[in-house]
């Protein structure tokens, strides 16, 4: 329990409608931080204690700049259906392709250096990183630009290898502490929560900045 002299960790979070941002969000609000989601629909997430909702443009730095402020560090979900981004002409379940990963990247980036927060977990597809032989070269490219630019910052960042998501998991799935699944849910709920705590413990613990992690199932 936190007590007058806990420090209050704001993290900000892009992507939460996704199913790993839900995995995200429960492990946050369970370890007592402050989440901001930042969102086109602020009614899009029932309230609850230490959530907060904010609109926000993921591709313009000024927007990010103004939605980041305030905050101990940001995560964002770059392969994430519906990311904010402010026009009403744009389908929100689409999820951003490689040119557009590094678009709202760079404004990321621009955005959190103007308004002086440093720490930064970028979550995509950086598998190709690892093994770039077997991933589209436009996927390629677009990761090592990320990466380029991101090296060239003073933030400290961390890049997260996305695990596979589920259509239709929401923050209720990885809240709840018993019950009965729904069939075929344990494996990614399990999946889904591992990235989640993982990026959590390394916020807490500030490992791994400046490196490329993947959080796997250990047999």
């Amino acid at each position: 329990m936190k007590n007058a002299e806990t420090p209050v960790v704001k993290v900000v979070l892009y992507g939460a409608m996704s199913s790993l941002g839900s995995a995200l969000m429960a492990e946050l609000l369970r370890r007592q931080h402050e989440v901001i989601a930042i969102l086109d629909d602020l009614n899009a997430l029932a309230p609850r204690p230490g959530l907060r909702t904010k609109t926000g443009n993921l591709f313009e730095a000024e927007r990010v700049k103004q939605s980041v402020a305030g905050s101990s560090a940001v995560i964002c979900l770059l392969d994430s259906p519906g990311l904010p981004l402010n026009s009403e002409y744009v389908e929100k379940t689409i999820v951003p392709g490689p040119v557009e990963q590094v678009l709202a990247s760079d404004a990321l980036i621009d955005g959190m250096l103007a308004a002086g927060i440093g720490r930064l977990f970028l979550v995509g597809n950086f598998e190709v990183l690892d093994d770039p032989d077997t991933f589209d070269p436009l996927q390629r490219h677009a990761a090592e630009e990320i990466r380029e630019a991101l090296q060239s910052s003073a933030l400290q960042w961390t890049l997260v290898n996305a695990p596979r998501g589920v259509p239709g998991l929401t923050i209720e799935h990885f809240s709840q502490t018993g019950g009965t699944l729904e069939p075929g849910l344990a494996e990614p709920l399990e999946r889904l929560m591992r990235t989640a705590v993982g990026i959590a413990d390394e916020l807490q613990l500030n490992l791994h900045v400046g490196e490329h992690v993947d959080f796997v199932a250990i047999s």
